[in-house]
């Protein structure tokens, strides 16, 4: 099997196929294993994500079970604050956060009652403007989404699809984490350690720095499981598919021990950047001074986040199209940049052990050799 890419889709398809006795090669562009989520002990000692945080939270206990054979874990639940109107509130927004921003006394009830009297109701709800408006009213609207969507996407909220509003949720209580997740860990020794023992296998074959070109790269594989740009793989026959790329500012603070008063504080209105992020909190390590770092959003670089707009699902569906016919010919298509779609880390997991059961049955069926040599 060749497989293209070892983020969490591409290493964790490699591993359950090598155990289940087949020669996995994987072709990797970047010069590092595991994707986005490649974390690095930088000069100063400090463990930091080089493209940005990544917090792994899952409610499945199968995604969970099978990360576990390969890291320990920290536990650590991911808290966020919003700096508006000159203060720091929790974000998702909280019984905590309306009390502070309007010197009020609301019990859970009376949050629910006050949130009922500012909201503005939508018939039907299309887009994120719909949803936000819907569910907080236009002043908290104003003060924690907009703004902060303009920079991050690019766009109004009323130019994107509801689901992406539907990520951040309302709280009635004092419940201040970002996720509510069962199960909040960090690999205790970083990504990246967890990653070179997840592809560590006598049938794994791993070549970094090795982009994939297409037919030639795939002579002689039964299967090709391809976890890129599925436009790309196509060589955007039918034009590009819109993302939303990150640049990122890297800081080291030496005479400090910490800068901020969680792991990641929003900035929806004021300064170019979305957020700042302080590594320490999400690693737990103690050392001399602290690590930051600044996140720009940016239409250009490398693809992060797939833009939830009609248009763009209608053209990733001819794309969809496309590959359901390289499906018969033995070419597999997961995670977040093949699939389109803005997936948690855990979720990319889930549907990769969910392919390995569908590549399994295939070679059960099959014992023919036959090449995916069909890529543009």
């Amino acid at each position: 099997v060749l497989v293209v890419g070892c983020g969490f889709a591409g290493a964790t398809v490699s591993r359950v196929l090598a155990d289940a006795g087949h020669d996995i090669t994987v072709l990797e562009s970047r010069p590092h294993v595991g994707g986005n989520a490649f974390d690095r002990v930088e000069a100063h000692g400090i463990l930091i994500h080089e493209y940005g945080p990544h917090i792994f939270h899952t409610n499945s206990r199968r995604v969970f079970s099978f990360l576990s054979r390969f890291t320990n874990w920290r536990f650590y639940e991911h808290r966020v604050l919003a700096q508006v109107n000159g203060r720091l509130l929790p974000i998702p927004i909280n019984r905590t956060t309306i009390n502070a921003l309007y010197d009020l006394q609301l019990d859970e009830a009376g949050v629910a009652a006050w949130l009922d009297q500012v909201r503005e109701p939508r018939d039907v709800v299309r887009t994120s403007a719909d949803l936000v408006l819907s569910t907080v009213g236009r002043e908290l609207c104003d003060l924690f989404f907009r703004g902060y969507t303009k920079k991050q996407w690019g766009l109004d909220l009323e130019d994107l699809s509801a689901g992406v509003a539907a990520r951040i949720p309302v709280r009635h209580n004092d419940d201040d984490r970002y996720f509510t997740d069962t199960l909040q860990f960090m690999p205790a020794e970083g990504f990246t350690a967890m990653f070179l023992r997840m592809l560590d296998h006598p049938r794994i074959e791993v070549h970094l720095g090795q982009p994939f070109t297409g037919t030639a790269d795939c002579k002689g594989f039964e299967r090709l499981v391809y976890t890129g740009p599925i436009d790309a793989y196509f060589g955007y026959v039918l034009g590009h598919l819109p993302y939303r790329s990150l640049r990122f500012r890297h800081e080291h603070l030496p005479d400090i021990e910490r800068f901020q008063p969680t792991g990641t504080v929003n900035y929806p209105t004021s300064e170019a950047y979305t957020r700042i992020t302080e590594f320490k909190y999400l690693t737990g390590q103690r050392a001399t001074g602290t690590s930051i770092v600044y996140e720009y959003p940016t239409d250009e670089g490398s693809p992060y986040y797939p833009i939830p707009r009609p248009e763009n699902e209608a053209l990733y569906k001819r794309y969809e199209e496309l590959a359901e016919v390289e499906a018969t010919r033995g070419v597999v298509f997961v995670g977040r940049l093949a699939q389109y779609r803005y997936y948690n880390m855990d979720q990319v997991t889930g549907m990769a052990l969910h392919e390995f059961e569908t590549l399994r049955g295939d070679f059960s069926h099959s014992d023919t050799t036959t090449t995916a040599d069909s890529p543009a």
